[in-house]
């Protein structure tokens, strides 16, 4: 699909099928999602731009890579997105972060906002938003559209299962915002869960379910 990466490491793969499995339990749910978020990580950065810094070592000076320009913005909609924000977190410390709420009314499908905290200058930064599942796509895009409404326009969406339906509802409003996820499942049930799936995110690394 135009503008969806698939993360299909080895490592990801097989942490993924850990995690989709029922009897998995809680701890090591979260466990596993924040392991997979930092090798997700590394995908979704692995085109950053660099520029060179002169710095000594112990034997002599040198021209060495860093990171170009302002410091990362990780969105997380909120519950679920901060599962992978932890990991993320770990591989890049100093990245800001936002969190915006927004739930899913389980009966019409349709995103509730209920808050958005971002940094002040995230129009002149990289913004990765994530969120564990790209289902329905209506939370994303509500997020998305809020991150927009603040001047954001350099924005990347990283999610762990995306459902065709949810790819093309979220790449017809956002056609400039590229998708990372580890995997591409088969459908939406009637209910706008991603089948197979590994059934609710939010209540699986929390146990509220």
């Amino acid at each position: 699909m135009n503008g969806v990466t698939v993360i299909d490491h080895p490592l990801v793969q097989h942490k993924l099928t850990i995690m989709r499995r029922k009897e998995t339990s809680t701890s090591s749910f979260r466990r596993l999602l924040r392991e997979i978020s930092t090798l997700l990580c590394y995908e979704v950065t692995r085109d950053l731009e660099l520029t060179m810094q002169t710095i000594e070592t112990p034997l002599q000076t040198m021209e060495s890579p860093v990171l170009e320009g302002k410091k990362l913005v990780f969105a997380s909609i909120l519950r679920a997105g901060n599962g992978l924000l932890e990991g993320m977190l770990e591989l890049v410390p100093a990245a800001r972060v936002s969190h915006i709420g927004v739930y899913r009314d389980h009966v019409t499908l349709e995103p509730v906002e209920y808050y958005f905290k971002a940094p002040e200058d995230i129009a002149e930064r990289l913004i990765i938003v994530v969120d564990p599942m790209l289902a329905t796509g209506n939370s994303s895009i509500a997020a998305i559209d809020k991150l927009k409404e603040r001047g954001a326009k350099n924005i990347r969406f990283l999610c762990l299962l995306a459902a065709p339906e949810g790819i093309k509802h979220f790449t017809d409003a956002h056609p400039d915002v590229p998708v990372y996820t580890a995997s591409i499942d088969s459908h939406l049930n009637e209910k706008g869960y991603i089948m197979p799936g590994l059934g609710d995110a939010g209540d699986r690394m929390y146990g509220t379910k």
